[in-house]
């Protein structure tokens, strides 16, 4: 049953080693989806094959536990509800090899790989207030520009699965700005940041 609220507090975390036990939460047995564990857009198709559900997990854990705070989660009253993976491009390697979301330019930039929220919370712009809160954590790891790869539907109703990488609506309602169109559904956002 979804839960509905004009206005969700959400409070906002790195996933530290700390909040690890949050994000095994928020994604349950199945890794989010499919045994992914946020793993998809950070090794090679084939690496994502082999280890696919727990795998994926332990190489998750591995990161965190490394000092990498690879996302943020959100929390309404102390419950983990929705992720926002986040980082250096570098570290999505899939992503570096995407032919439809090739590097625009040299600049050094942050993305934004993915979200998962949950059932109940869906549809009440918890990802534009994750996409505005990995704004404000990029910034304040020094991040200069922020960058996503959301899909801009052409049906009007859009599985949950294939909305992973979120949609250009919430990205221009936190303030991204179309920057490139390879494919008709694939745009690459920026967000400048201010100082």
């Amino acid at each position: 049953m979804p839960i509905r609220s004009a206005s969700l507090k959400l409070e906002f975390h790195p996933v530290t080693p700390k909040h690890w036990a949050d994000f095994e939460k928020l994604f349950g047995e199945r890794g989010a989806c499919g045994g992914c564990w946020c793993m998809f857009q950070r090794i090679t198709r084939a690496e994502f094959a082999q280890q696919k559900g727990e795998g994926n997990k332990r190489a998750m854990r591995k990161l965190v536990d490394s000092g990498e705070a690879p996302g943020i989660l959100a929390y309404v009253e102390g419950e983990p509800i929705a992720w926002c993976s986040i980082g250096p491009r570098k570290n999505f390697s899939a992503i570096e090899r995407s032919r439809i979301l090739k590097r625009v330019d040299d600049k050094p930039v942050w993305s934004i790989a993915c979200f998962f929220v949950d059932k109940k919370f869906r549809r009440q712009g918890v990802t534009v207030k994750l996409l505005e809160a990995a704004v404000d954590y990029a910034r304040r790891q020094g991040a200069k520009i922020v960058e996503g790869y959301p899909v801009e539907p052409r049906m009007e109703k859009m599985p949950d699965v294939f909305a992973w990488t979120g949609f250009a609506s919430a990205f221009k309602k936190a303030g991204f700005k179309e920057v490139l169109r390879r494919s008709e559904t694939r745009l690459i956002m920026r967000y400048v940041v201010k100082k």
